[in-house]
């Protein structure tokens, strides 16, 4: 079993190709809007950014979740995990325009805080410009180093198929890297999101986002070894049990989503706090409310149905489709969470469409160009032969 059999086919190359030039198209056009409405262009960017953020770091999470578990599941998928984890330094560059020209435009109402309704001294002192850019840093710092070790490690075991211990490190070291991972979104998701709105605080708003991101890294992951069994060398590898166990995962993990979602209402809603249930008063009236509705049919409720099907969970055909559908959804509930701070109007403008195409096709293709680098099967993982024998029933 040479590395050679297991390259990525000539479609992988056209793919990147027409994903590259589709984003940069889009991201030429939408540079109108920034221009002519800055405001509008940084609401949808902020929405597109942690919607290819959440690619890149669900595929992270994932990743050390299968050396932690050591699944057959993770083995086939971890090629393009490890290829999605190392479209982070492009995430990191996404971020920039936030960070130097989009902050006065997303985050007024910390920078510039309203006299009658002053902020906390807590509050004051960590909604700050300067702490804003030092954790940015700091949680950066822990992906890219979490991305480098285990991307580091993965090619030595490649190089070096007998040496076990590699095996035991990646393992002992996925544990560690998970919390790691959980409690850096946590924060960015407080800096970057839940302070559009500083007077509004949620304790599991953080975890909302680790969910959210690992239903859409997962949906693509599915995707993506879909598309490639279609063509040799991956067509004799995918089989139904694979296509059973990740599709197991992906409804545990919408489960997971819709837990942390609906727990949050509970508590908020329950304790009835005027501070507190000013986020769901704007979110679920109106045409707010419709799209929550939208939310709730689509990304959990026919998603969780569907998924309920042993037979839907082994067919190539719709597995992927339900699978995509969910990587829209998010996009949909990113919308629903970030856009009701700016207005009232529950309709997206053009760059909601075109700033989606632009960064999303853009991740796209760097990450089919870091899935032709390597081999797409990891062919010194000591189980991937049991992980890849065919055993159908």
């Amino acid at each position: 079993m040479s590395a050679p059999e297991y390259r990525a086919p000539e479609s992988v190359g056209r793919f990147q190709s027409r994903a590259l030039t589709a984003g940069a198209a889009a991201l030429v056009i939408s540079l109108y809007g920034a221009i002519k409405t800055p405001e509008n262009f940084y609401q949808s960017y902020l929405m597109s950014f942690m919607l290819v953020l959440g690619l890149s770091l669900g595929s992270l999470g994932l990743m050390m979740l299968q050396h932690l578990t050591t699944g057959h599941w993770g083995i086939i998928i971890r090629r393009p995990l490890e290829s999605a984890t190392r479209t982070i330094p492009l995430v990191v560059a996404f971020f920039l325009p936030i960070a130097f020209f989009g902050m006065k435009h997303l985050y007024g109402a910390w920078l510039h805080p309203d006299e009658h309704e002053p902020l906390s001294d807590f509050q004051q002192h960590y909604l700050t410009a300067g702490g804003f850019y030092v954790r940015a840093v700091v949680y950066f710092v822990i992906w890219l180093a979490l991305m480098l070790i285990f991307d580091r490690l993965s090619r030595r075991q490649d190089a070096n198929p007998e040496d076990r211990a590699l095996r035991r490190r990646l393992k002992m070291l996925a544990g560690p890297g998970i919390i790691l991972y959980v409690f850096a979104m946590s924060f960015a998701a407080i800096d970057w999101v839940m302070s559009l709105s500083p007077r509004w605080a949620s304790t599991i708003y953080g975890f909302l986002f680790v969910a959210g991101q690992m239903v859409s890294s997962l949906s693509l992951m599915i995707a993506v070894v879909v598309l490639l069994s279609r063509s040799e060398p991956f067509s004799h590898v995918l089989q139904k049990r694979h296509l059973h166990d990740l599709g197991k995962l992906l409804l545990a993990f919408v489960m997971l989503w819709a837990y942390f979602d609906f727990s949050q209402l509970l508590i908020i809603w329950s304790g009835n706090l005027p501070e507190e249930i000013s986020f769901y008063r704007t979110r679920l009236y109106g045409g707010w409310g419709v799209i929550a509705v939208i939310v709730l049919i689509f990304h959990f409720f026919v998603p969780f149905s569907l998924l309920l099907s042993q037979s839907v969970k082994r067919n190539a055909k719709v597995l992927p489709k339900i699978a995509g559908w969910l990587i829209f959804m998010r996009l949909v509930d990113l919308f629903w969470m970030t856009r009701p701070e700016f207005t009232s109007r529950a309709v997206p403008n053009w760059l909601d469409v075109i700033l989606p195409v632009a960064l999303g096709g853009l991740w796209l293709g760097f990450f089919a160009f870091n899935l032709k680098q390597l081999p797409l099967l990891p062919l010194g993982e000591p189980k991937l032969a049991e992980a890849i024998e065919h055993h159908e029933h």
